[in-house]
């Protein structure tokens, strides 16, 4: 469980309420069902027409994953590699064939089985590539629909304030008939005070636009972004060894070039 996206949230939700409250407001006047139903329902209207509905109906086991923690243990990965590469080293890529059925890391495992059938080492490189490259675009594709939501959802705001505000003039300026226009015979006072309460009524749909966006959508489709490219980084070091193992290098050099990617601040040092 990744605890700080569940406490982002619920702080930022209480942070709001608390605003609303000190400010000496009501949360009772922030509900506004038809304003929740034009945002949230446009919102997915929208994302339909840009996107195919399997990728939209995606969304919600996209959106678990930025509940659950996922720790990238670049080193440990390092030291799989080089243990190989030692393997190899000594007695060929082909003796690494046994050692499959043990590797716990799917890409890592089918990358080594796919090194062991290729004698190309460009030709490797290729595929394996290729493979990063499709799995990137399927993680950019769960980003991309939250981050297009998130500008999805302040429009709709803006166009729900827009709907009621309409509204909200006709209603007024066709409170009463002809005759009660021109002889006054209605309260001013009171209609302005209805104009007012109307006005407000129809910010709450900007309101609920901006809160979604911020506060849920893009914050969602960052989070993914940055598990993204931590996944990447790791999938690049099993690339590199890979080729490297398939190419015989020296564990030594295989590991001090695997390390580059890793960041010195995590970087083990060893006794």
């Amino acid at each position: 469980m990744d605890f700080g996206t569940a406490i982002g949230l619920l702080a930022g939700m209480a942070i709001i309420a608390v605003g609303v409250v000190r400010n000496g407001g009501d949360l009772f006047w922030f509900f506004n069902l038809n304003s929740i139903l034009i945002v949230v329902g446009g919102t997915f209207s929208a994302t339909l027409v840009n996107y195919p509905l399997k990728h939209v109906m995606n969304i919600f086991r996209v959106a678990k994953n930025v509940f659950t923690s996922e720790e990238y243990d670049y080193q440990n990965m390092i030291e799989q590699i080089v243990e190989k590469a030692e393997k190899a080293r000594k007695n060929g890529v082909l003796a690494l064939e046994a050692d499959l059925p043990k590797i716990e890391d799917t890409f890592l495992r089918n990358g080594i089985e796919l090194a062991i059938n290729e004698r190309d080492s460009g030709l490797l490189r290729t595929y394996l590539r290729l493979e990063l490259s499709n799995i990137e675009r399927r993680h950019s594709m769960g980003q991309e629909i939250f981050f297009y939501m998130g500008a999805y959802a302040p429009a709709f705001g803006m166009l729900g304030t827009i709907i009621g505000l309409i509204i909200m003039m006709n209603n007024f300026s066709g409170a009463g008939n002809g005759q009660e226009i021109n002889t006054m015979a209605f309260d001013v006072a009171q209609k302005f005070a209805q104009l007012l309460s109307g006005m407000g009524l129809a910010l709450i749909t900007t309101f609920y636009g901006v809160l979604l966006a911020n506060l849920l959508f893009l914050p969602i489709g960052g989070k993914l972004k940055r598990k993204s490219e931590n996944e990447m980084m790791l999938k690049n070091i099993v690339v590199e060894g890979i080729i490297s193992i398939h190419k015989k290098d020296h564990p030594i050099l295989i590991r001090e070039k695997l390390m580059t990617f890793v960041p010195r601040t995590e970087r083990q040092t060893e006794a």
